[in-house]
């Protein structure tokens, strides 16, 4: 049975939404510098830390998501209606391309016919025999979500810049204190 929504977020769940932002940030870093460069051994080198970045958020994204589940943080009830549920699709969203980005990068490299080695020491599956036609659909996919997220990490950014700074309340402060034990 999950707790009961709490005021704000655990430190467990602020860790994970900044560690997961982090690696977001790197990974999307890196995959834009990385598809302009000539194919030499030091790009294959950080097209390998991308596709480790990928997976550890992939990772990540399922205990965040589990940890989410099973501690529900109240919506701000000074909100509008159409505002808190626009949060909560948001976030959906936010879940959604956590979790599709990581594996459609991984069905891209096996139908590329690159195998996937987690930290150069864990061969991950192919999850699609190789192929050509089907690697550039995927490639399209796996940029298109990308771009998809970094729109939707801006809109969220956004909200919560404009919660800060213009609506000055607590919606903003909920991601970066913890609630006290006890509170959630």
């Amino acid at each position: 049975m999950p707790n009961p929504p709490a005021a704000g977020y655990t430190r467990t769940a602020i860790a994970l939404h900044w560690l997961v932002f982090a690696l977001i940030a790197a990974g999307f870093s890196v995959g834009l510098w990385m598809v302009e460069q000539p194919i030499l051994p030091s790009t294959l080198r950080v097209y390998a830390y991308h596709k480790w970045i990928g997976i550890t958020v992939f990772l990540l994204a399922l205990p965040r998501l589990g940890w989410r589940l099973g501690h529900p943080v109240a919506g701000e009830p000074s909100l509008p209606r159409w505002q808190r549920r626009a949060a909560v699709a948001t976030h959906r969203l936010l879940y959604a391309l956590i979790l599709a980005i990581p594996l459609s990068g991984w069905i891209y490299s096996s139908a590329t016919g690159v195998q996937v080695v987690y930290l150069g020491l864990f061969p991950l599956p192919d999850l699609v025999a190789k192929d050509r036609a089907l690697a550039a659909i995927l490639k399209t996919i796996h940029a298109t979500l990308n771009f998809t997220l970094l729109g939707v990490v801006i809109l969220h950014s956004g909200a919560a810049l404009k919660h800060h700074f213009v609506d000055r309340d607590g919606v903003l402060l909920r991601m970066l204190r913890p609630v006290r034990p006890g509170r959630g």
